[in-house]
């Protein structure tokens, strides 16, 4: 398998009233195309900025940071905007959406923009992946018609209409109750298997033992990282709960 994302010694700082703050320091780490990696660490310990940093949304104080073959420092924002359009997909744990926008509506408009399709094809992938998803009945709702689970998975949606390389996921089921958390992470292992590729950024132990590794992460710095393997059912997760959570209490986490 060939390698999807490549880090190496990527470094991120703030400067704030003069005081500089070493959010990342020389991380190293890649994936291999259809590989699905979980984030965990302390608050603060940098996880969200790192994923923010990779993905192009934030940038980086040095290092490189190669996707799909390309070094993402050297694009310029237009060639970077249009790598994570058609390359990459966002699930968030605030899900932003355009709250005067149906639902379908906002899971269209970055096919739409990226104009690969014509907007009939785009708008029946929708359709299909909403189905998928069990969520089609919310197609003319707002967001503010929607019980959370059924906003997060609108939002996976959105992440995979243009059939991205890459799903970038922070915290994605942070703000949803315990059958709503393992209905989206069931799509996203669904989506993980169907071949791409998936990095997350979590706090639960639950959630982080879906993926096949884990890297943790503290004060900016990978120290240590955990190889599960593929999940073949969700019978394996409890096992794999308990050998996450036992490498977490030998970490002093």
């Amino acid at each position: 398998m060939s390698k999807i994302l490549d880090v190496q010694n990527l470094c991120k700082t703030y400067v704030i009233d003069s005081q500089s703050n070493n959010v990342l320091q020389n991380v190293n780490f890649s994936m291999e195309e259809g590989e699905f990696v979980s984030v965990m660490g302390p608050s603060g310990s940098g996880k969200s900025t790192l994923l923010y940093t990779i993905s192009g949304m934030d940038s980086m104080t040095s290092g490189k940071v190669i996707f799909d073959g390309e070094d993402i420092s050297a694009l310029n924002k237009k060639k970077l905007s249009r790598l994570r359009l058609t390359k990459m997909g966002f699930i968030f744990q605030q899900m932003y959406m355009m709250k005067k926008l149906s639902i379908i509506d906002n899971i269209v408009l970055p096919g739409y923009q990226a104009k690969r399709k014509p907007r009939q094809e785009v708008t029946k992938d929708a359709e299909s992946l909403m189905r998928r998803l069990g969520i089609i009945e919310t197609a003319d709702r707002y967001m503010t018609e929607v019980s959370g689970g059924q906003l997060q998975r609108a939002s996976l949606c959105r992440a995979l209409i243009n059939s991205p390389r890459m799903l970038y996921a922070d915290e994605p089921t942070g703000a949803l109750n315990q059958k709503a958390s393992l209905e989206v992470m069931n799509e996203l292992v669904n989506a993980n298997r169907a071949g791409t590729s998936v990095l997350m950024v979590t706090h639960s132990e639950k959630i982080a033992s879906c993926s096949e590794r884990v890297i943790y992460l503290v004060d900016g710095d990978i120290r240590g990282e955990l190889v599960l393997g593929k999940m073949e059912s969700e019978d394996e997760l409890p096992v794999r709960e308990r050998k996450l959570k036992n490498w977490l209490d030998e970490l002093d986490w």
